[in-house]
């Protein structure tokens, strides 16, 4: 069994780029959406390159928190931020947004280190790591989608 190194997903939302961006780059709103992240709080100044945030997670039994960090903040175009192990990158999560009155949203995870504990977790404990990913990030765009349809 090996261990997730990347997936990705997109979807369309009827949406301006721009105010899809503004909804994703809240993270504070990720605990609406995603099947995983519970909340999501700012440590730093919200939204901005360089700012942390803190996350919690769980997956059935497993409980984590994360800490992250925005890689990229380009209005309308691309948010990434990278969830630290050490103060080292350990995963990438990045949103890209194409379109001008429609908005493509793709959502994409890249494993960069895998700290040892984390591989045992996933490797032993959360069965079928990659699919619970894929189908995670199908979830939380659906629901991007209608918080900003909705809005």
């Amino acid at each position: 069994m090996s261990l997730p190194t990347a997936a990705s997903a997109s979807i369309d939302i009827a949406a301006e780029p721009a105010e899809v961006y503004a909804l994703v780059a809240d993270v504070t709103n990720m605990g609406r959406w995603s099947p995983e992240c519970r909340a999501c709080e700012w440590l730093d100044e919200p939204g901005q390159v360089g700012s942390r945030f803190t996350g919690r997670n769980q997956r059935g039994l497993a409980r984590w928190t994360t800490t992250a960090r925005v890689l990229t903040a380009d209005p309308g175009r691309e948010f990434s931020f990278a969830t630290l192990h050490h103060d080292e990158d350990a995963t990438r999560w990045t949103y890209h947004f194409d379109g001008s009155s429609t908005t493509t949203l793709t959502e994409t995870f890249e494993a960069v280190r895998t700290p040892a504990l984390i591989a045992f977790v996933e490797k032993y404990l959360l069965r079928n790591r990659q699919r619970q990913l894929e189908d995670g990030m199908a979830r939380t765009l659906a629901k991007i989608r209608a918080a900003a349809e909705h809005a």
